[in-house]
């Protein structure tokens, strides 16, 4: 990152035709900061209902400060951002580590050994909110610190995450029956709420004046079951492409089986290769998309098809290429509504999602998720932007520039205009599908 890093702050400017843009103010260089955490002389509140938490005085609580101190790692958040993100430094507070009482042990930060691990970070210069996030995928509590974290600490928000309560590849062993594991993601993103809302209020004297819940992929996910659940702990939420689970479907079991037949037909070339390729495109993967369709392939369908599987439907012993969600036994179903989505949600949200996502495919999960919403009478409440040319993970721009746009910036775009609603009362323009513009920036 060499000896400077350039800070890049950031004002949402709103056109004469209603459109926001994440627009570009300045580079200020900055020095680097020494990495040196004072905890011996580190006063924090104290976390309720937390089993341990350790505090630390910090020079800067961004990643520019915290990837050499040791207060976040780089490995839970790589992949997620790209190369090039301009990292904001020279935030100071306090950061708060620990854990919440819980029986599973997959998460091993801190040599801990131990779930429901969270940070919560509380900058020196607050500027009165607070931020609650839970991870992308099935990382642990430090997963959105490049993303998300860096930018609201930057502008002067509190900022707390959560590991959800388990992580990794056998998160499903955790609980006793079957879709445990993912119930436990909502309980700890709620239970991280109001502990953090408590301690930004003794901290700063004052209770938070708003909190923002944000959050990718199944952190997306639980934004919205959040506010669909728990509308009281928060003054409205950015929804970044976001899981869609549904007793009936759509859901991961109905769209990743059939890429996974037909992707290596397509694939093998031959009489059989056009005839698959419209099979995905049927099953949601969008016409356009196919350079991505290798990659995912080789990393997520298999794998994520066969974790949340093995999570939802343990009983199940055949190929997962095979699956058919439809004629499972009814437990299963029981087991997905557990954790059903129901598109009623109590307080403002603003969903962002790339056109070119063939993890989560768009028109799956984000356009059923918008109509579920509306249905609900909710509609009001309710923006949703279409990201034309975005995917599911912005690290893949780099290798695909001409292809593929980054979320990052329309996710700011989009947090900011929550800001200007969920605060000022200022409605954000009708939810539209956003096309590709040159530049940086993303205008809603």
């Amino acid at each position: 990152m060499g000896l400077y890093n350039t800070f890049v702050t950031h004002t949402l400017r709103e056109s004469p035709a209603g459109h926001y843009t994440l627009a570009d103010d300045g580079c200020v260089p900055s020095a680097p900061v020494a990495a040196r955490a004072d905890t011996a002389r580190c006063p924090a509140p104290r976390v309720p209902g937390a089993a341990h938490q350790v505090a630390a005085c910090l020079p800067d609580l961004t990643t520019a400060g915290t990837a050499a101190s040791g207060h976040t790692d780089p490995a839970d958040w790589a992949g997620l951002t790209p190369r090039d993100l301009p990292v904001p430094r020279g935030v100071p507070g306090v950061q708060i580590d620990g854990y919440f009482p819980d029986t599973s042990t997959t998460n091993t930060n801190h040599g801990w050994r131990h779930d429901a691990q969270f940070v919560i970070r509380l900058p020196a210069r607050w500027n009165g909110g607070l931020v609650v996030s839970g991870t992308p995928g099935n990382r642990e509590q430090y997963a959105n610190d490049r993303a998300i974290g860096d930018w609201v600490l930057s502008r002067g928000y509190a900022f707390a995450a959560t590991d959800k309560g388990n992580t990794g590849m056998s998160f499903h062993l955790d609980g006793r029956a079957p879709g445990d594991a993912v119930a436990e993601w909502n309980t700890r993103l709620t239970q991280l709420t109001r502990a953090a809302r408590a301690v930004v209020g003794r901290h700063y004297h004052r209770p938070p004046a708003r909190t923002l819940v944000t959050g990718m992929s199944n952190g997306g996910y639980l934004v919205r079951w959040q506010l669909e659940n728990h509308p009281e702990l928060y003054d409205g939420g950015v929804d970044w492409e976001g899981t869609l689970w549904r007793a009936d479907g759509p859901n991961l079991f109905t769209f990743l089986p059939p890429a996974l037949r037909q992707y290596p037909v397509y694939a093998a070339g031959g009489p059989g290769a056009g005839a698959a390729r419209a099979a995905m495109h049927a099953a949601g993967y969008p016409a356009g998309s196919e350079f991505l369709w290798p990659y995912h392939h080789t990393t997520y369908w298999g794998l994520t098809q066969r974790v949340y599987r093995e999570e939802f439907d343990p009983a199940y012993t055949g190929r997962d290429e095979d699956y058919a969600y439809g004629s499972r036994p009814a437990e299963l179903r029981r087991a997905v509504g557990r954790v059903a989505l129901t598109g009623r949600i109590g307080k403002p949200l603003i969903t962002v999602h790339g056109t070119l996502d063939v993890l989560l495919p768009i028109g799956r999960t984000s356009d059923v998720y918008a109509r579920m919403v509306r249905d609900a009478g909710r509609g009001g409440l309710h923006r949703y932007y279409r990201i034309e040319g975005g995917t599911h993970t912005d690290a893949l721009v780099d290798a695909f520039p001409d292809r593929l746009r980054p979320l990052v910036p329309c996710h700011r775009a989009a947090f900011t205009a929550l800001e200007d609603w969920a605060v000022r009362g200022h409605r954000p323009p009708p939810g539209r599908t956003v096309p590709a513009q040159a530049g940086p920036g993303c205008r809603l």
